[in-house]
């Protein structure tokens, strides 16, 4: 939008603190390369459009705004005299990316002193070279700390996550070795009862009614029921009473087994009435053999299972097979960070109330996974810091045209006089060496800068909420870095 052109007077340019050490050559320059404009209430320019001058608020009232999701985000508000925006790193020439990061807009009648951006970055090289490098040194050194010190944060989350992951799978791992080892066992001593088997006087029918009982078995523990404790010893009970009533030694030992899979008083009956009396024994412990191999291909193949669970997790979270920018589930997402993260979580309930009729939507899931780990790790640390038992809710809702995701802890809460610095780059509120303050900038960063959405917090004692509204629509991809935000 441009304003009505005004004169140019070199001595109210000289009044505005930003030039009051200038020569009365210098003031005369700006006013000839420079103008002064008139704006009504309204736009001045818009965030995303090329940089193209430099303001100075001569007189009036200017507002500065940042887009958030799909709202505008006022940011500073004043009527100071001399308060600048615009083209502010024209300086800095290609090397970034010469566009306006906010919006800017006037209340009431205003006028600016406009430098072509051009005519800008040649007046700074040229009166203040000193200055030049040393902003150059400023901007592109905190660019640099930041992406390294960022860097550091996804390497200490990473470093957290490989241990927890390592724990993770090492139980599966380690139950699946100890299951293995009692199979070779169980199918040992299996060998050496058909070994007698095969030497006894049996029938070929009763070898075959032993053959098919072991099939009946075997299907009947793939469908074996989960019992309560109270159900469990009852039924221990009357199958060692059934064992005492048929002459069959230690049937105390195997009674746990035989309830385990499944089996229960009225299956041994049928067992008793397909042998002869003298074969039952045999009968029972052939099967108990079966039982013990079956249940422990279960719990190998339960480990098995496990561990490619953690695997795909970790793929999931890593998204190290697939592209940067992709259309997502972000309840897979959200499950497999979860995942990573339950050794840290430990003993804390986690409640997910997610609604499955939400769409995927267009978004990069390895940063998204960065933000579910940051706001999770605070919560877990927040809980602990309130006693170490509590709840952490995960919850997704469709608002309005986004797609919101909530973290909710029930640790102490954020205090009120803090709750506007804690998106600040290096605030923390935790002990030195254990938070580098980048975790909420670098998730605000992410949401807001990468995706267009927008992170907010509502907190009480007992009841925290992070909040992040994703668009559902698409939207063009970012790939600009996360860089230091200009303001007035």
């Amino acid at each position: 939008m441009s304003g009505r052109p005004m004169p140019c007077s070199p001595k109210e340019i000289g009044s505005l603190f930003l030039f009051e050490k200038l020569s009365p050559e210098q003031l005369g320059r700006l006013c000839s390369e420079g103008r002064v404009e008139r704006f009504e209430a309204g736009p001045v320019y818009a965030e995303g459009d090329p940089a193209t001058c430099f303001y100075v608020l001569v007189e009036g009232t200017v507002v500065l705004s940042r887009r958030v999701g799909g709202d505008d985000v006022e940011v500073t508000r004043t009527s100071q005299r001399g308060a600048y925006a615009g083209a502010m790193q024209a300086y800095l020439g290609d090397r970034v990316r010469q566009a306006y990061n906010n919006s800017l807009r006037v209340t009431e009648p205003t006028r600016f002193f406009v430098l072509p951006a051009d005519t800008f970055a040649d007046i700074m090289q040229e009166w203040f070279p000193m200055a030049v490098h040393l902003l150059e040194g400023l901007f592109f050194g905190a660019k640099s700390a930041q992406a390294v010190i960022g860097q550091r944060e996804r390497l200490l989350a990473l470093g957290s996550l490989s241990a927890g992951l390592t724990h993770e799978l090492n139980n599966p791992a380690a139950a699946a070795v100890r299951a293995t080892a009692s199979l070779r066992e169980r199918v040992a001593r299996m060998r050496h009862k058909l070994a007698v088997i095969a030497g006894g006087t049996f029938s070929r029918d009763a070898l075959a009614g032993l053959i098919e009982l072991q099939e009946r078995t075997a299907e009947r523990v793939t469908k074996a029921p989960s019992l309560s404790p109270l159900e469990a010893t009852d039924r221990e009970d009357a199958l060692s009473d059934w064992f005492d009533d048929h002459g069959l030694d230690n049937g105390w030992q195997v009674a746990p087994t035989f309830v385990q899979a499944g089996l229960d008083v009225d299956w041994l009956e049928q067992v008793a009435a397909a042998v002869d009396a003298e074969i039952l024994p045999g009968a029972v412990g052939w099967i108990g053999y079966t039982v013990e191999t079956e249940l422990l291909m279960n719990e190998i193949a339960d480990s098995t299972t496990r561990i490619s669970h953690l695997v795909d997790a970790a793929k999931q979270y890593s998204q190290l097979d697939r592209a940067p920018y992709q259309v997502a589930d972000v309840h897979e997402l959200l499950d497999s960070t979860l995942l990573m993260l339950s050794g840290k979580i430990g003993r804390i309930e986690v409640v997910k109330e997610y609604d499955r009729t939400l769409p995927r939507i267009p978004a990069y899931p390895a940063e998204l996974n960065q933000v579910w780990t940051n706001l999770v790790d605070n919560a877990v640390s927040a809980v602990r810091d309130a006693g170490g038992e509590g709840t952490l809710t995960v919850r997704t809702a469709r608002h309005a045209d986004q797609l919101l995701v909530e973290f909710r802890d029930t640790g102490p809460g954020v205090p009120p006089e803090i709750r506007d610095r804690i998106f600040d780059p290096f605030f923390t509120t935790k002990p030195v060496g254990q938070g580098t303050g980048l975790g909420l900038d670098i998730s605000w960063r992410i949401v807001v800068n990468k995706h267009h959405g927008s992170l907010r917090v509502d907190s009480v004692p007992g009841d925290t909420r992070f909040q992040v509204l994703l668009p559902l629509a698409a939207a063009a991809p970012d790939e600009s870095p996360l860089t230091p935000e200009e303001s007035v």
